[in-house]
């Protein structure tokens, strides 16, 4: 039996050169599955997105997904993309084998914390307060270069980490510390800044709106003494105060201390976003 990919809609082209097109997985021309195969806005043409791959029920466990995966990559070469992303629930066993199994690697994981109705109190002693119009000022410039740095450790060219690092904060910041729904906050020791996290409202997924914390920081010699922990609960009460429920996060892979916080303050890992070069 053959497994194919047939389209189901014509070549999709955006204004920034991006594409897109959703193909039936067949085999032998009879639908088994479905994916959606697209250029990734963030980082640019070069590099791809294999997204939505499901196979139905009856022909799962048969290898329909890994070759519709393999075909998915190779139309993302036809489109001359050098890598290829793929994000798998965590829960999905099958699929997070199948992915390392095709040599992607994991490069990060999305997390999400069910709040309770209480307003977690701070720990004794931490003062914290909004950032001002001057910290912000002085804080944008170094957080995009440390968001850009924290693609290229993981291989990502320059210019495409540099390009996500401008694109991220236009479309989160575009009013900076006025933009609707986003707060930031210091915690302050002896009158110095020594941390501060990001927070605002997002759509996690269709219809699902959360409380989402898109950077937090304590600085180097102020690190291992809980103001980490702090400003997590600090992120739980802001989220809390506009009304949200759930709280989610991206975390990149190898931040274990990272991911041992959040894990100990009760998130779950949603989806794990892997890749791998297209050669």
């Amino acid at each position: 039996m053959t497994t194919t990919l047939r389209p189901t809609e014509p070549l999709q082209h955006s204004a920034d050169g991006g594409r897109s097109r959703a193909y039936d997985i067949c085999v032998n021309s009879r639908r088994v599955g479905s994916v959606r195969i697209a250029t990734d806005p963030a980082f640019g043409a070069a590099s791809g997105l294999i997204e939505n791959l499901r196979v139905d029920e009856p022909d799962r466990g048969r290898g329909r997904g890994t070759v519709a995966a393999l075909a998915a990559e190779e139309v993302l070469r036809g489109w001359g993309c050098a890598e290829v992303q793929i994000s798998v629930p965590a829960d999905a066993a099958a699929a997070l084998s199948m992915a390392r199994a095709l040599g992607y690697a994991e490069r990060s994981r999305n997390m999400v914390k069910e709040l309770s109705g209480e307003v977690p109190a701070l720990p004794s002693g931490v003062r914290t307060r909004p950032m001002t119009g001057e910290e912000f000022a002085e804080w944008e410039e170094g957080a995009r270069e440390a968001f850009a740095r924290s693609w290229t450790d993981r291989g990502v060219p320059e210019e495409r980490a540099r390009a996500k690092a401008e694109a991220s904060h236009r479309e989160l910041l575009p009013r900076g510390l006025d933009t609707p729904g986003t707060a930031i906050r210091v915690v302050v020791l002896d009158g110095r800044v020594v941390g501060h996290v990001w927070t605002g409202v997002r759509e996690l997924e269709p219809g699902v709106s959360a409380g989402y914390v898109y950077g937090i920081e304590v600085g180097g010699e102020q690190r291992g003494r809980g103001y980490g922990r702090a400003l997590m609960l600090l992120a739980e009460r802001v989220t809390r105060e506009a009304g949200e429920t759930l709280l989610g996060l991206h975390v990149f892979a190898g931040n274990t201390p990272a991911i041992r916080l959040y894990e100990s303050l009760g998130y779950r890992t949603t989806y794990v976003n892997s890749a791998k070069p297209l050669l």
